[in-house]
């Protein structure tokens, strides 16, 4: 059972505490030591056990500290950071800061992290994340930007995990908020949406966190006074791609809404959190312990002097403001029981009582009896009714989504699925949603008119989904010519038959313009063609080879004089996309797609030769692109990179050459891929070249080294 023991005041020295309070509340090197930074230039350490302070460090008049001060558990010095780039570095013989390790820092510093058994690490208001040993080591070294602009790193924690360290913060931006978690031992930054869920107007107002081996449980505390969880994997299945995560509510109304000096919510343990804020029923600032597995409220304790709607806990104690003092509550739990956590029952009897036999025959008559034993007895007639009236067993909602489904319209089974995503995932979720798609795919069939996109969308979405769990999903998408469930299919499942993705590709180049232009697809991997600018600095340098390859080159052995003499029109064709930008994201999702070359070949063959010629123009056009810049890449996210574009210009010219070649349409394209391939044959026959010169090099000083003598030798390499 839980419980919040007599507070004591740490300080009786008023701290400069800021209209959002101090800075932080951070564990020193030893158990009941702790660093307090308060919103102005001092850092005070505290003795907790004998309540009084051991050393306190100011900056000059003029400098404010702008990050909480922290231990560094492998050194046992102390590191602060003032006027946001400013970090000092003592220990406890140190009197003056001004004196100290000093280093400024080309970036803003927005928290340091230090936890036992690793090196601290340093975040920066940008994202970017640095040990402190690798900045130390060169304070001016460049910080790159990871988060957009206008995007706000609002709360941030740090674990050890399997022994590695993982930092995980959150941004807001727009109202919209994402979780980064970074893992140091494979140096994977995985990015978040966090969906708000039904109430997306509510604003987060408090954090916390605690981590198992497979999660780590997101809290955060609403202005709705509500309490939700968001289970973030630790180990993403797709670490470069921004996945969505829904929040599901874990409790609600522990906290009035119009809280004045804000709330606080910090994990005590597994079960257990600790709320700061006030109750919905009073006024008056209150510290709630609640038991989150029992969802009850297992002890508060008022603070009529009102906090400033900080909390912190470490070991057994809670650190807060209290009115203008550092007060803590020491915090004890027992293991947790049913019983405990609904109340506790009384294992004494008082004196003059009538012992109660231990089974009572609840059917005994009014009559029979003492007259207490009668009043007592039909109060827990009536009480045991009440108990059995509210354990009658309720429909889970995964039933109800299946009975839903079956019977009800369209909109209100779409309805129904958002409600279920949005509660916290149970050990039958994978089931739930595949006996959910079945069930919405079978009804397809029985009535044609039936056709729920939004939802299959929604179902696609929970990234637990694939072709051999739903088979019959792709082949209703392509009879009712769905491009964008197609397309999402593409991007999601990754056991696709490689006749499947044919038939994709099939209405991919056939579908009109004028349907693309209806549709709503997922546009992130095309970039914008229309870089007028580049076009233009390129038309001036017609000259220069682009990465070994010139489209303009003519060196083809009377393969092609009669096209040099070339229209104006056709001398764009190379330089301007052949498709529009959704039919290009359309088949960048085809160029993304897994296969095997030996079962895909076939079903090319059974493309119109028109189609393939068009696909082909458009696989030159990426090929081009790639060319304008050394990376050979291309822009946007998730791009289609350069080996899946040669890749698949093979395997259209090995599965339709003899058809392709009989086209005059198709011959400029032919030449030009002929040209393609030479230069590149070339590229590869000078880097083979220089590849051999390198050998050569190496030998060479190993020779030297192996000597342990100095020479100068001048080496001819052509």
């Amino acid at each position: 059972m839980a419980a919040l023991e007599e507070e004591f005041t740490l300080s009786s020295v008023v701290l400069s505490a800021g209209p959002e309070g101090l800075l932080g509340v951070e564990q020193s090197d030893k158990t009941d030591h702790f660093l307090v930074t308060d919103s102005g230039r001092t850092v005070i350490l505290y003795k907790v056990s004998d309540q009084k302070p051991l050393g306190s460090w100011s900056v000059k008049q003029g400098q404010v500290i702008t990050c909480p001060a922290v231990c560094n558990f492998q050194t046992r010095e102390y590191i602060v950071v003032h006027d946001n780039k400013v970090l000092r570095i003592w220990n406890n013989e140190d009197v003056n800061l001004d004196k100290v390790f000093k280093a400024t820092l080309s970036a803003e510093v927005y928290r340091i992290l230090s936890v036992q058994g690793t090196e601290p690490l340093v975040l920066f208001k940008e994202g970017a994340v640095r040990g402190l040993e690798a900045l130390l080591a060169d304070p001016q070294q460049k910080i790159e930007t990871v988060i957009s602009d206008e995007e706000v790193i609002k709360w941030t924690k740090f674990f050890i995990v399997f022994r590695h360290p993982v930092l995980i913060f959150i941004t807001e931006k727009h109202g919209n908020y994402f979780a980064y978690v970074q893992m140091f031992n494979s140096r994977i930054l995985t990015k978040y949406t966090l969906l708000l869920g039904q109430d997306e107007n509510s604003v987060i107002e408090s954090f916390t966190a605690s981590v198992d081996r497979k999660f780590i449980s997101l809290m955060s505390l609403s202005s709705d006074g509500c309490i939700y969880e968001t289970l973030i994997p630790i180990r993403p299945t797709d670490p470069e791609k921004n996945q969505t995560l829904v929040r599901s509510q874990l409790l609600k109304a522990v906290v009035s809404g119009n809280t004045r000096n804000g709330v606080a919510l910090t994990a005590l343990d597994q079960d257990h959190i600790a709320v700061l804020g006030s109750p919905q029923a009073a006024s008056k600032e209150c510290l709630s312990v609640w038991n989150i597995k029992f969802q009850t409220l297992q002890t508060s304790k008022e603070l009529p002097q009102g906090t400033s709607g900080q909390l912190w806990y470490y070991g057994e104690n809670l650190f807060m403001l209290h009115g203008k003092s550092l007060t803590v509550i020491p915090y004890k739990c027992e293991v947790s029981s049913l019983a405990g956590a609904l109340g506790k029952l009384k294992h004494g009897q008082d004196p003059g009582t009538h012992v109660m036999p231990r089974f009572v025959n609840w059917e005994t008559p009014q009559g029979c009896g003492l007259g207490f034993q009668n009043s007592e007895q039909s109060r827990r007639i009536l009480r045991r009714r009440k108990i059995e009236v509210s354990l009658q067993p309720e429909v889970p909602p995964s039933k109800q989504l299946l009975s839903t489904i079956m019977e009800d319209s369209e909109k209100h089974i779409e309805v129904e699925v958002r409600k279920f995503l949005a509660l916290k995932q149970t050990p039958d979720f994978h089931t739930v949603i595949g006996d959910t798609v079945t069930g919405l795919l079978e009804r397809c069939k029985a009535e044609p008119s039936f056709y729920p996109r939004n939802c299959l969308v929604q179902l696609i979405q929970t990234h637990v989904l694939s072709y051999s769990l739903c088979p019959d999903l792709m082949e209703i998408a392509l009879i009712k010519k769905d491009v964008q469930l197609l397309q999402l299919c593409l991007q999601q499942f990754p056991d696709i038959p490689e006749s499947v993705t044919c038939a994709c590709l099939k209405i991919f180049l056939s579908i009109g313009d004028d349907s693309l232009q209806e549709t709503d697809v997922s546009m992130e991997s095309v970039f914008d063609y229309s870089n007028s600018v580049h076009d233009e600095k390129m038309e001036e340098q017609t000259e220069i080879l682009q990465n070994g390859f010139n489209p303009e080159e003519d060196k083809c052995s009377n393969c092609d004089q009669e096209l040099n003499k070339k229209p104006q029109d056709e001398t764009k064709e190379s330089t301007s996309c052949p498709v529009v930008p959704k039919r290009a994201a359309l088949l960048n999702a085809i160029l993304h797609s897994a296969y095997s070359e030996t079962f895909l070949l076939p079903h090319l063959k059974d493309i119109p030769a028109q189609h393939i010629t068009l696909f082909l123009k458009y696989l030159y056009f990426l090929y081009l692109k790639c060319s304008e810049n050394a990376t050979m890449t291309l822009p946007g996210i998730h791009p289609p990179t350069l080996n899946q574009i040669m890749d698949w210009i093979c395997l259209l010219l090995d599965a339709n050459f003899t058809v392709v070649v009989m086209m005059p349409e198709a011959k400029r394209l032919l030449i030009n891929l002929y040209k393609l391939v030479k230069s590149q044959i070339s590229v590869y026959s000078e880097l083979n070249k220089i590849e051999v010169s390198f050998r050569e090099l190496q030998k060479l000083n190993q020779e030297k080294n192996n000597r342990g003598l100095y020479s100068i030798e001048v080496l001819e390499l052509f």
